[in-house]
């Protein structure tokens, strides 16, 4: 599997949580140029709710 890891070449959100009992982790690059990572599910969460309001998809492009 290739690294999923979002970067400004390659716009996007990733989130991970590689068991039920570890926190999970994410990272999104928005190819306006804001990025952000999180660490903890409600961060994670905030994350996921932050690029869904307001970048990928939310400028047009996913």
């Amino acid at each position: 599997m290739s690294d999923l890891t979002p970067s400004p070449d390659r716009p996007g959100l990733h989130v991970a949580k590689p068991s039920p009992n570890a926190p999970a982790t994410g990272s999104a690059v928005c190819h306006c140029g804001a990025r952000a990572t999180a660490t903890g599910d409600d961060q994670v969460k905030a994350l996921v709710d932050g690029w869904t309001a307001h970048h990928g998809a939310a400028h047009g492009k996913g």
